[in-house]
């Protein structure tokens, strides 16, 4: 499971010129789920999110970790892109619909997100506070 997080002072996402979720101060995350992982990848994937000390404490040093700042968490496939042939992705890394939705919700509602809606076309918006952006990767284990 791969997720791209990106701390931000807003961020919200439109379907069909409609808002579904929208955030002030906090962590937008893009989520990508793969074919091997499992709940309790997106449990760890989550807690580590959650964890995150990436805002800045009285100090100015990053050191505090979400609290009580918000998140939005929006399903990603492409995440699982892969242009190191050609110049058009596949995306056969990628788990199919069936098996990603359920994980992007139960990672969504681990850590009490708002969401996108999953496999429709979106918009969406954020501006970047820092700008701060981490790729986190937690694989299944055997």
């Amino acid at each position: 499971m791969r997720a791209l997080v990106q701390r931000v002072s807003r961020a919200s996402v439109t379907v069909e010129s409609r808002t579904i979720g929208a955030i002030g101060p906090g962590l937008l995350v893009l989520l990508g789920v793969t074919h091997a992982d499992d709940e309790a990848v997106a449990d760890r994937l989550a807690d580590k999110v959650a964890a995150l000390r990436i805002f800045e404490d009285a100090e100015g040093k990053m050191n505090e970790s979400l609290r009580d700042r918000e998140i939005l968490v929006v399903s990603q496939f492409t995440l699982y892109g892969d242009a190191r042939k050609g110049n058009r992705p596949a995306f056969v890394a990628a788990a199919r619909p069936e098996r990603a939705e359920p994980l992007y919700e139960r990672f969504r509602a681990r850590l009490g997100a708002q969401g996108g809606a999953f496999g429709a076309h979106m918009e969406v918006e954020l501006v970047n506070d820092g700008p701060v952006t981490l790729m986190l990767e937690i694989e299944a284990t055997a």
